[in-house]
């Protein structure tokens, strides 16, 4: 009984350690609300290194009944790919409150890049460049 006890015990130590050798994915999460951008009014900016398939979540305070949304580019395309876009409106009954603009990019290859983001409002004549957010960010 002891021998099956041990034999278990090291077989499933033995498969807990080769699962996380097939977990090589990381993510890397930003939150940047409307208190932090009012405090750094000209703009913030971020540097992140990431593995090829980390993940980097990029969340944006945007209130866009005011005719505000977030633009972005990237100076390399092929260095890091856009995986999803969302937004999420702030909570019920609160009226004028900031909801998340939300982006997921995948380390795509090997490389630098920079992706500029723009929170403005886009018709002719309308805000620009209210607040600005960088990355750099670093593939390996």
């Amino acid at each position: 009984m002891k021998v099956k006890l041990m034999a278990l015990l090291i077989t499933l130590c033995f498969a807990l350690s080769l699962s996380s050798c097939f977990v090589t994915s990381r993510d890397t999460h930003v939150n940047l609300s409307y208190d932090e951008f009012s405090a750094n009014p000209t703009s913030i900016r971020n540097d992140f290194t990431l593995q090829v398939g980390d993940k980097l979540y990029i969340e944006l305070c945007s209130n866009p009944s005011t005719g505000f949304k977030w633009s972005y580019t990237e100076n390399i395309s092929d260095i890091v790919k856009v995986e999803g876009y969302d937004y999420q409106e702030a909570e019920p009954d609160t009226v004028g409150a900031y909801g998340k603009e939300t982006w997921t990019f995948e380390g795509a290859k090997a490389g630098t890049t920079t992706i500029s983001m723009e929170y403005s409002q886009p018709w002719e004549g309308g805000t620009k460049r209210e607040w600005t957010y960088t990355v750099n960010v670093k593939v390996k």
